[in-house]
């Protein structure tokens, strides 16, 4: 079995305003219309992304 891939949907910056979750926030927005949307950090960037996994073909 293979790893899925990751698509991102989306970035945000990690220093966004105090109390305000955007990533979050479009993360569940994604969900609602029926996407596997999850929100990671990627430590390289100092973002938080949001993606959805798809299984690879293989």
């Amino acid at each position: 079995m293979s790893d899925p891939q990751r698509t991102v949907l989306e970035r945000f910056p990690v220093g966004g305003p105090r109390g305000s979750w955007p990533a979050d926030e479009y993360a569940a927005q994604q969900q609602a219309q029926g996407r596997p949307a999850r929100v990671v950090m990627d430590l390289n960037s100092d973002d938080f992304l949001v993606i959805v996994d798809s299984p690879t073909q293989g």
